[in-house]
């Protein structure tokens, strides 16, 4: 009780003084009757003092008093003359190296109504109107307002049963698990799905690949050898449709983020994650995307229907900026092979062909060069030669140079800039042809891990050792871990990728996600061959309802409890696990009981575990997550 107390008002204090707080508003923290403090948001984002100085002296007091105040509670809460105080807290949180039970009053949590089955609380169809039609930015991230948020339990569709295991996922998946005709009606013709029985199969179709999706990337290896040799590692596939494309470079030692909006198309990201391929919500407009920059090898659109050549090439610039140096820009689709489909495209060959120019024109200014063009696909290669970016420090270039003030890595929330990010010449290592070729390439410490304070080659090779032996701890906990049982899985608050590391020999695929209010380590997630995003933990991700087959969570709440409602993070870990999924929690012992306490109101069923070096102030949550079924009709 002691240590929690000092751990709360110390908490208090580091708030109040390093971040000099305008306002605070409170929350509970169940099962543990304590009270934290959170920042309050104006549309989602912080609000930061403007003028820190003047509140130097009230800040000392306040750190002064608070310090004062918690000894005195130590001083009660450890002496002999409160001893039943003491049992009762034990008694409440009793724990054994094996299973232990539960004692803490859960509160309990409304079904939503069935509506909400597929509900994306940052790009729901229902609130596209508020927004601008701009570039299609009515697409992009809105989140609702703190006084929108929904506190109920997601349904599933009624008949929904457990995903259909990897790798038979990725050819077929139930048909009540993602209910929706629309892709298969439309898009019938070009073998992107069809309906037969109880389930959807996917054949490998797709409008620019005929003749399956196999022979076109076989295809595509025979323009970029480096797709074969482990030269190229990590991709993004812009309009996605239903990931086949990354489904098929899974095989090939290929890792994708498939990218889709919510759109028209109906659960297009959904339809792969279904497969376990991974996929999430998103579309180049407004905002960069939420990668840093530097970080994929390949990037493809086949068809995405992108106006690439429109507004300045704002869209290209943000390719640009996310490819690495010497990575490879795929297109398949208008105006690539004009001459022989520009009457199906219904246009005119003289359009498609000034398309085409000023499209390649583009490329140039960015120092792209076409690499091999053959049939209905286009590669170009973004420059590694600092020679090229030289050119573009001339006042007359478009588009120009960004500043020095851009900072390149900076992507949530952050608007495309109509410039050129130039890579920092200090990066020697960054340009794919420096890189290791995998597999050696998870292995070997990226050169932008010494970015960071305390980063080196030798904290780098520590955390892999360390996540190596606490994985095999989880695996002993959670035999599921390592099986065909589990295939998505979300590390929620990872530092350099290790979690995924760990698992790199078993059949699943991981989603690095890197706070979008931490240090940023997502760059050596993508240098070492894996993927990421970044995220606010105070909003929903970006993604459908039922995505994930396991969460880790390490340090989650401790890092970002001074931001964010425990409650809602739990509800939106709920909404994006499928029922029977797993949750590990890795967190400070009254940290545990909180999220417990909540977690059983969600219909989870937890129990808390030692850890691998049985620190009695830290303990691993493990939960799975119960299924259930809502008791009103959908529509």
């Amino acid at each position: 009780m002691v240590d929690f107390y000092n751990y709360v008002l110390l908490k208090r204090v580091k708030n109040f003084v390093e971040e000099g707080r305008e306002s605070c508003c409170e929350y509970s923290v169940e099962g543990v009757g304590e009270t934290f403090y959170t920042m309050k948001h104006k549309d989602g984002k912080p609000v930061y003092q403007s003028d820190k100085g003047s509140r130097k002296a009230p800040m000392v007091i306040v750190c002064v008093v608070l310090c004062g105040f918690s000894f005195y509670l130590g001083g009660i809460c450890g002496s002999d003359k409160n001893p039943y105080k003491a049992k009762e807290f034990a008694k409440t949180v009793e724990t054994s190296s094996a299973v232990a039970p539960l004692q803490i009053k859960p509160g309990t949590f409304a079904e939503c109504t069935p509506d909400f089955q597929d509900y994306t609380p940052c790009t729901d169809p229902n609130r596209w109107r508020k927004y601008s039609s701009h570039r299609l930015s009515f697409l992009e991230r809105h989140c609702p307002a703190a006084s929108e948020r929904k506190e109920c339990l997601v349904p599933p569709p009624n008949g929904y049963k457990s995903p259909i295991r990897w790798p038979k996922s990725r050819d077929e998946c139930w048909y009540r698990n993602v209910p929706y005709d629309w892709i298969n009606k439309e898009k019938s013709n070009q073998h992107w799905l069809k309906k037969e029985g109880e389930k959807f199969l996917f054949p490998g179709g797709g409008t620019m690949f005929p003749n399956g999706v196999g022979a076109y990337v076989d295809l595509m290896e025979k323009l970029i050898p480096e797709m074969t040799d482990g030269t190229i590692r990590t991709a993004i596939d812009t309009g996605c449709g239903v990931a086949s494309w990354g489904g098929d470079l899974l095989d090939r030692g290929i890792l994708t983020v498939s990218l889709a909006p919510r759109d028209n198309h109906e659960a297009q990201v959904q339809f792969a994650l279904e497969r376990g391929i991974p996929a999430i919500l998103g579309i180049i407009s407004t905002q960069r995307l939420p990668f840093p920059s530097n970080s994929f090898d390949l990037a493809h659109c086949s068809r995405c229907l992108i106006p690439w050549t429109e507004f300045g090439g704002i869209y290209l610039l943000e390719i640009h900026r996310i490819l690495r140096p010497g990575g490879f820009w795929v297109l398949s689709g208008p105006p690539v092979n004009y001459e022989n489909h520009w009457k199906g495209w219904n246009t005119t060959i003289e359009e498609q062909k000034t398309n085409y120019k000023k499209l390649q024109e583009l490329l140039t200014s960015m120092c792209f060069k076409l690499y091999k063009k053959k049939d209905d696909l286009a590669v170009w290669q973004k420059s590694s030669d600092g020679g090229c970016y030289k050119n573009i420090n001339s006042p007359d270039h478009y588009p120009p140079k960004c500043d020095d003030g851009t900072e390149p890595d900076s992507a949530w929330y952050t608007p495309i800039r109509p410039c050129v990010v130039v890579t920092d010449p200090k990066y020697k290592k960054v340009s794919l042809e420096s890189l290791a070729k995998w597999p050696e390439r998870l292995v070997t410490a990226p050169e932008r891990v010494a970015d960071f304070p305390g980063g080196s080659s030798g904290s780098f090779k520590q955390d892999d050792s360390k996540w190596k032996t606490r994985t095999k701890h989880y695996q002993k906990l959670l035999p599921e871990l390592g099986t065909d049982k589990i295939r998505n899985v979300m590390d929620m608050n990872t530092l350099f990728g290790g979690f995924a590391a760990a698992l790199i020999d078993s059949p699943v695929w991981v989603m690095n996600v890197v706070s979008s209010y931490s240090q940023n380590t997502l760059a050596v997630v993508y240098d070492r061959g894996l993927i990421g995003t970044y995220h606010d933990w105070c909003e929903a991700f970006s993604t459908y309802p039922r995505t994930y087959d396991l969460l880790h969570a390490d340090g989650l709440f401790t890092a970002e409890g001074h931001r964010c409602e425990m409650k809602y993070v739990l509800l939106e870990m709920d909404r994006i696990l499928r029922p029977n999924g797993y949750v590990i929690i890795w967190e400070t012992s009254p940290l545990i009981n909180s999220v417990a306490s909540i977690a059983k109101g969600m219909r989870w069923g937890c129990r808390k575990e030692n850890t691998e070096h049985g620190n009695a102030q830290e303990k691993i949550l493990i939960c799975q997550k119960k299924i259930w079924y809502s008791k009103q009709t959908s529509k």
